[in-house]
């Protein structure tokens, strides 16, 4: 009988110990990831009723508020609205009692309910008056900038992202198709559940927020990675190598050349092939003279294979393989940012802020400060580097090399009289007949020799045409008007 009595006891404790492991796998281990899912309503039930803070634009544009409802018949008093709709969109996110939140709405979800530590222990002397005790979240972004550049890429599938690479402040997070977070909101839930399904269904997933969620071949717009490492390693200046005047490169081990666009012969030294965007050079570069360990470790210290520390959730990470040790053929072709080089615009924006911001990566955000109801600072968002790929020497070399590109290279169209611009287009092939692609430009602007102010880069999405010009031609208007918008808007232009 004890026999007996102690196995029953020892599957007891099994089963408390299994219980146990499942209940902290799942509040430890899986918490981010369920926090996170756009599906959990488990806090919209709770604060759906709450007071609800407003979300604004940094030029003072109301982008989300909570309003009384005027269905007196309904379970809920409030209702969320945005008056901007899609054209903020994927920066607010939604807040809905059928399919949770995003964005804004979820990453300072207890900001604007008013429950941070600081927010309740602020909040005291409010349980003796009527007053509503919320966050009140002010954005980075502008709403002068956005516009333009939604606007100017207007209804190509594609994304923009504008920043300040001093500080990292995000100016302009652009993706199209967009959508108009009022119709997830609706508390009409028949509307809500047709909306949702009409989206979800929609071609290019407006839902979805391409510039920093999706990632695509960066093309050319890489080789400022590339050189950028060169020069960091010192096995590159802008003098030496100068690489051979070709039509291709071929890597060894493989007797397949890796072509220059048209067939063109180009060749020189780093500010020569970095505005005629000379692939057999940086093929060469990027297999030969970096080598396959600095190009693995450099190009982490630009944020590959690492996701952007946005305060957004839902980030992807760029990627650059780390298999090329054995394989030049790959590693010429990642030098280039084709093969299995995967970027999303975000980071392509980072990579141009690096470069304008004297080798310092700035960490990307969009939360300007949150203010309580009475008008008070009780959180604001502190700059903070994230890397340093570059020495502020070799950042000012590679600048020089970028402002090249914009004054008689391939982004020639990206050019702002009276300011400084550097910019750097790519092309990634489709591999499609007739021959498309996704055409793209990175680049920064600022004063005549001083610190750039803005950075930007801009994705188009399957567009005809498959030369290094595509991006010039597709992508640079797009970067300049987007530019031009923020140096107005910082008093600059």
């Amino acid at each position: 009988m004890n026999r007996n009595i102690r196995r029953l006891g020892a599957v007891i404790i099994g089963l408390y110990l299994i219980l146990f492991v499942k209940l902290n796998w799942i509040q430890v281990v899986q918490k981010q990831s369920l926090d996170s899912n756009p599906l959990n309503t488990a806090q919209i039930r709770r604060d759906y009723n709450r007071p609800r803070g407003t979300i604004t634009t940094a030029d003072g544009v109301l982008l989300a508020q909570s309003i009384a409802n005027p269905d007196r018949t309904s379970e809920f008093g409030r209702m969320r609205v945005y008056p901007e709709g899609e054209l903020f969109g994927q920066v607010t996110g939604y807040y809905s009692f059928t399919f949770g939140s995003t964005a804004v709405e979820r990453q300072y979800n207890s900001e604007l309910a008013g429950t941070t530590f600081a927010q309740q222990v602020s909040g005291f002397s409010d349980l003796l008056i009527a007053r509503e005790n919320v966050g009140d979240v002010s954005l980075t972004v502008r709403k002068d900038v956005q516009q333009v550049a939604r606007d100017s890429l207007g209804d190509r599938a594609g994304s923009v992202v504008a920043l300040d690479p001093r500080t990292g402040d995000v100016l302009a997070f652009w993706s199209s198709p967009s959508y108009d977070p009022n119709e997830i909101s609706t508390l009409d839930s028949k509307a809500a559940n047709a909306n949702w399904n009409r989206l979800t269904a929609a071609p290019g997933n407006p839902l979805r927020s391409h510039q920093f969620q999706d990632r695509y071949f960066p093309g050319s717009t890489f080789k400022v990675v590339t050189g950028g490492i060169g020069l960091q390693t010192g096995k590159v200046t802008d003098v030496d190598p100068s690489y051979p005047f070709s039509n291709g490169y071929t890597a060894k081990n493989t007797t397949l050349p890796i072509k220059n666009f048209g067939g063109e012969v180009c060749g020189g030294a780093l500010p020569e092939i970095l505005k005629t965007s000379c692939n057999s050079a940086f093929a060469e570069m990027g297999a030969e003279t970096i080598g396959p360990d600095d190009m693995v470790a450099g190009v982490a210290n630009w944020g590959f294979n690492s996701t952007p520390p946005i305060d957004l959730p839902g980030g992807v990470r760029s990627v650059f393989p780390t298999d090329v040790g054995k394989n030049p053929a790959k590693l010429a072709q990642s030098s280039i940012g084709q093969n299995d080089v995967q970027a999303s615009p975000l980071q392509m924006a980072l990579v141009a802020a690096g470069v304008a911001n004297g080798g310092t990566i700035m960490k990307p955000h969009v939360l300007n400060e949150v203010r309580n109801s009475q008008g008070e600072v009780v959180k604001s968002y502190t700059p903070t580097p994230w890397l340093h790929p570059m020495t502020d020497v070799f950042a000012a070399t590679m600048r020089q090399d970028m402002i090249g590109v914009v004054q008689g290279g391939t982004a020639t169209a990206m050019a702002i009289p009276g300011f400084d611009v550097g910019g750097k287009t790519g092309t990634a092939q489709l591999g499609t007949t007739p021959p498309r692609s996704h055409t793209w430009i990175i680049g920064f602007a600022g004063p005549p020799g001083q610190p750039a102010t803005v950075a930007v880069a801009v994705v188009v999405l399957d567009q005809s045409g498959a030369s290094e010009a595509t991006g010039g031609v597709v992508a640079a208007p797009i970067a300049r008007a987007v530019l031009l918008a923020a140096l107005k808007a910082q008093g600059l232009a």
